[in-house]
């Protein structure tokens, strides 16, 4: 559904050339949710106006829908954004327009007749929970509805991908998690691909199937979170299970072991844990995520003993992650 064909952008400055973009590849199939995480700088904002040609890469391919979009003409380009739905952060509603009319703009530039946009419009409406707020303005609306307004209007004219930059970073928590249950429940109903650009690990594990992390222009690591969690070493996965802090004394030599795997796998885990003389939990979380369960322990070993116990939890299936004192 997506493409992404090491693809890289370079703006030219007076101080030299700023590497925004340094050979992305990546794939995102249909259907999928997959968030495009990172810092501020990372790049994300780069590679979203890329896969809306609103910028265009330096070098390299921008593939959506079957349509190469780095390499369109202006009118084709008109035609194929029509496929591509776009949520804002602050959701750009009009606000002299009532939710209905912010819906039916899209449609009205697509050229829809009167009648048919007012069927699409109250459909949208109906699909995002918004049903009897058609006539309001947005001023009348909660931050949570606005957005939902956005959503509807970026599925006004039946886009196949779903490209949300930010969408909740604006709202309280339960709000997002209501956004993104919406969200997931579009692509559940509809089968739209949706790309969520986040600087929040919390949003792709809420919601997502899959997950890139940039830095500095380029993927660190990316995979559906059934791999992610359970790669030692990950970090991607340390960020989407963190594991508490914990206060170093002088005496402790804190390792980081993790499991992942079924419900079954993460018993024999802990029982490893809990059966090994010479190791002592002093922090540990357990999540799942993308169907699968992982678990992150901090283990207090003492030094002489470290070999030996790090050996045995090996031959239990833990993963050794690291050192953290």
């Amino acid at each position: 559904m997506i493409t992404l064909q090491d693809l890289r952008k370079v703006y030219p400055t007076r101080s030299g050339e700023v590497v925004a973009l340094d050979g992305i590849s990546l794939e995102i199939p249909q259907g999928q949710i997959h968030g495009i995480v990172g810092q501020s700088g990372a790049g994300k904002s780069t590679l979203i106006r890329c896969l809306t040609a609103l910028e265009r890469p330096t070098t390299g391919s921008v593939i959506v829908d079957g349509a190469e979009v780095s390499a369109l003409s202006e009118a084709m380009l008109r035609q194929a954004r029509r496929r591509i739905g776009m949520v804002f952060q602050h959701v750009n509603l009009f606000e002299a327009r009532t939710a209905a009319a912010n819906i039916a703009y899209p449609l009205a530039i697509a050229g829809v007749p009167r009648a048919q946009r007012a069927t699409r419009v109250q459909e949208l409406l109906d699909l995002v929970g918004l049903g009897d707020r058609g006539d309001a303005y947005p001023a009348q609306l909660s931050g949570g509805q606005k957005q939902r307004v956005g959503i509807a209007r970026a599925l006004a004219t039946e886009p196949a991908v779903l490209l949300c930059d930010e969408p909740t970073s604006a709202l309280d928590s339960t709000t997002t998690r209501q956004i993104l249950r919406l969200i997931r429940d579009v692509r559940d109903r509809l089968g739209i691909t949706v790309v969520i650009i986040t600087h929040e690990t919390a949003v792709v594990r809420e919601v997502c199937d899959a997950a890139t992390l940039l830095a500095d222009g380029r993927i660190v690591e990316s995979g559906p979170l059934a791999d992610v969690v359970t790669r030692p070493g990950s970090p991607l996965s340390q960020a989407l299970v963190p594991v508490p802090d914990v206060g170093v004394g002088d005496q402790r030599a804190l390792v980081q072991v993790s499991a992942g795997g079924a419900q079954t796998q993460i018993a024999h885990a802990m029982h490893a844990i809990a059966t090994e003389p010479d190791a002592h939990v002093v922090a540990g979380a357990i999540e799942t995520l993308g169907g699968v369960r992982v678990g992150r322990w901090h283990l207090d070993v003492a030094d002489g003993d470290r070999v030996a116990v790090l050996g045995r939890l090996r031959a239990a299936g833990l993963a050794i992650e690291d050192d953290a004192a």
